[in-house]
């Protein structure tokens, strides 16, 4: 059989090359110099042996990749050095490369190439990518965009291991524009600024989508509306990928073609036209990458062989890594390639076996979506252990509609500056098909099992690809034969027991979810992630405590406790990872209590609150009420202080007691010196049954506090895996010397803690059956 990825080893060993030596950069001088020595010794051999060719081109590949990151390394490793060094403040001289965009915290968030870092009277050159927040009132000038020059003031911090960028820079001094963006950049800056502004005319989701499908804004596209397009499989329509590239592409190619080009002129034009287009979007790595990924598989397309466009897949995958090897660990990087692989080789066979079963047009249409899903699940399951039931629907509703938005939309982005009144007559029509795919998603996550419960990590993903095997083994593969015959029914039998599995998972997470846990609860810790979500009951009444950085899980957790209606939302403060699925809760509370708002975008949260019918209160000390039979009162923060501002050290802190709830101290994020003041205050009655430990278990706690308050339970919600180190092993430490038994959702999943007829118990969900309730002194 002839091989359809005559290139497969080329970007193997280039991509293990790069995984090894971003993950391990101390050693990249080593691997680099290996894989040189092998490289020279595999040449040698090669004059007598012609088939080891392509091996000497894997090797040297890889050899290339390994050391792009060993020359990089001295320079990243001084820059981080002297960045971080003593935790001091930083100025940093630096040229923006990529959208400025703005997070869930408010918080405005882009990428930079540094050149200059000064700390004190001290400063040296750098030339190393960082990531830069700033607060949108921290700016200073005016033209903060892709390649802009500024000076950010602040405080800096080294990246992950395997980040592309060096530091993550917090600008809490500000950011400077000093110069510009080149006219280059300015006018397609403007192009893209003013499209955004007359899509902001539009009204609705349809109007908010239309900036993302045609060139790749996201500002105007609010949390809920991003939580439905991941949920429903359709993200990769709200931003610019391989998809917008692909049309771009195709649409050039084929107009040329009409004209009676030539094969090449026709394609120096696609060219020409997708690189007029990453310049309009920014040309930052991931649109990059989506442009590469996108001429690779419209070359095997348009040309008819698989092989040529496989080849030319792996290609682009080598000369990505030689030019960024930090991509080999980017989820955004693997999911493109392997969709675009997934278009290549495997929706052809798939609408061929569809065909059997359908008309050949529906087979070829339904084959591209069901590719895409079935190669990109695994990867997906990663960061969300969920499998998307109507993904592959909500692909083929919205699919025909989003090339004619983005077509439309960028028509409309081009005729602005020149026919103003034409481009709004073109955005109005370009409005219809973006409501649609807007609405496919909306609709699509409110049907019933809209996603299903996976397994989570590697073990998950491995599952899924197994599954993904199968569905594909039954769908595309007819021949006839025992081997084949054997192999269907092997799939059949795997995807029978998985469909059983799944079943009964979604009935534990569904109807009957609350039957498989404790019934008497009181306080419940839900599994969020790295936020705080945390329930308190009182006979039929309850609170909700932060609301965790993802709708998703906080909805599954309310779903898993029988909970749809609540009595008070306390938001302790507006950091994302505690207000992050507040649009979860909108709606379904009638008192919303809520710390310091931070910023516009604060504001317009709680706004919505109010307009749902919620009465919205700012929280002070001396606030109090009833949550049925209990009471709580608001001991943090001070009404009258200015010494700490919005956020951590402004976090709502509750006293809750009585009506059957076990006295507890809900801390927020506090830090030490706020804790040290409330642990003077005469408002704390320890001891207390339970205390909420401040900000996920950090390290900045107050002994004093935790000895006055005496907690027979400490309950710490905090992320799995998390990159702070949460908890730390000193906190853990001094919460069990003060006798406390600790309930930690990274590795208990959901914690509840009740009163019953033997004291106080503490429940965790992965624990060992004889420890699920255990009494605590």
């Amino acid at each position: 059989m002839r091989n359809r990825a005559p290139l497969l080893p080329l970007a193997v060993a280039g991509w293990a090359s790069a995984i090894v030596a971003v993950m391990a950069p101390d050693w990249a001088a080593v691997h680099a110099a290996t894989l040189w020595l092998v490289t020279g010794v595999l040449c040698c051999c090669a004059l007598r042996r012609r088939r080891l060719a392509l091996t000497v081109m894997a090797v040297a590949a890889a050899a290339t990749i390994a050391s792009h990151v060993a020359w990089a390394q001295p320079a990243r490793d001084a820059a981080a050095s002297f960045g971080v060094e003593g935790g001091r403040a930083v100025e940093l001289t630096a040229v923006v490369t990529s959208k400025v965009a703005p997070a869930g915290s408010g918080s405005l968030w882009f990428d930079a190439h540094a050149t200059a870092l000064r700390a004190g009277d001290r400063s040296i050159p750098v030339s190393v990518p960082v990531v830069v927040s700033v607060a949108p009132d921290g700016v200073a000038g005016s033209g903060l965009d892709l390649g802009a020059q500024v000076v950010v003031t602040g405080t800096a911090m080294r990246a992950d291991p395997g980040d592309r960028a060096v530091l993550v820079v917090f600008g809490s001094g500000g950011v400077a524009v000093t110069s510009a963006p080149e006219p280059a950049y300015a006018a397609v800056s403007a192009l893209r600024t003013g499209f955004v502004d007359l899509a902001s005319t539009l009204p609705g989701d349809g109007g908010a989508l239309l900036p993302g499908l045609a060139v790749g804004d996201t500002s105007a596209v609010g949390a809920g509306l991003d939580a439905a397009m991941k949920d429903s499989s359709l993200s990769h329509l709200t931003a610019v990928s391989g998809a917008n590239c692909a049309i771009i592409v195709g649409l050039v190619f084929g107009a040329a073609a009409l004209l009676g080009a030539r094969r090449g002129v026709r394609v120096i034009a696609a060219l020409t036209a997708l690189a007029g287009f990453v310049l309009l979007v920014t040309p930052e790595p991931s649109v990059v990458r989506a442009a590469a990924m996108a001429t690779a598989a419209m070359l095997g397309v348009l040309l008819g062989r698989t092989a040529v466009g496989t080849s030319a897949l792996c290609l682009a995958v080598v000369v990505l890594l030689v030019g960024d090897p930090w991509l080999a660990v980017s989820l955004g990087f693997a999911l493109s390639t392997v969709a675009t692989a997934a278009l290549l080789v495997l929706a052809p066979p798939l609408a061929r076996g569809l065909t059997r079963v359908m008309p050949k047009a529906l087979a070829l249409v339904l084959a591209v979506p069901l590719a895409a899903q079935l190669a990109c699940g695994p990867l997906l399951v990663l960061v969300n252990p969920t499998v998307p039931l109507y993904g592959v629907v909500a692909n083929l509703v919205a699919g025909p509609a989003a090339p004619v938005a983005t077509v439309l939309g960028l028509v409309a982005c081009l005729l602005a500056p020149v026919l103003p009144v034409v481009a709004h007559g073109v955005a109005a029509i370009a409005w219809v098909p973006s409501a649609w795919v807007a609405a496919t998603a909306t609709t699509v996550t409110e049907l019933p099992a809209a996603s299903l419960p996976w397994l989570d990590g590697w073990v998950g993903a491995a599952a899924l690809a197994l599954v993904g095997a199968c569905i594909a083994v039954l769908l595309a593969l007819w021949r006839p034969g025992v081997r084949t015959l054997m192999l269907r029914l092997a799939a059949t039998v795997l995807l029978s027991t998985t469909a059983g599995v799944l079943l009964g998972s979604a009935a534990l997470g569904g109807p009957i979810a609350a039957l498989t846990i404790p019934r008497a609860w009181s306080i419940a810790v839900c599994d969020v992630g790295q936020g705080d979500a945390v329930l308190v009951r009182s006979g039929e009444h309850v609170a909700l405590i932060d609301t965790g950085p993802d709708p998703a899980l906080l909805r599954a957790c309310l779903r898993r406790l029988g909970v749809s209606r609540l009595d008070l939302v306390v938001l302790t403060h507006f950091d994302h990872d505690h207000i992050g699925g507040a649009e979860t809760v909108v709606g379904l509370s009638d008192l919303v209590l809520h710390g310091p708002p931070t910023d516009a975008q604060d504001r317009a949260l709680l706004s919505r609150f109010a307009d749902s019918g919620s009465q919205v209160v700012e929280a002070h000390s001396g606030v109090s009420g009833r949550l049925g039979d209990a009471d709580w009162r608001v001991l943090w923060p001070r009404r009258t202080s200015v010494a700490f501002p919005a956020g951590n050290d402004a976090s709502v802190v509750l006293d809750v007691r009585g009506g059957g709830v076990p006295s507890a101290l809900f801390l927020g994020d506090l830090s030490a010196t706020p804790q040290a003041i409330l642990a003077g205050d005469t408002g704390l009655r320890g001891p207390y049954d339970v205390v909420k430990v401040a900000h996920h278990g950090s390290v900045d706690q107050d002994a004093g506090l935790y000895r006055a308050v005496r907690a027979a339970v400490a309950i710490v919600p905090v992320g799995a895996d998390n990159t702070y180190g949460h908890p730390r092993r000193e906190t853990l430490q001094l919460v069990a010397s003060v006798g406390a038994a600790i309930g930690r959702t990274d590795r208990d999943g959901l914690v509840l803690v009740a009163r019953g007829a033997g004291g106080l118990q503490l429940w965790r969900e992965r624990s060992s059956p004889h420890d699920e309730v255990a009494p605590v002194p």
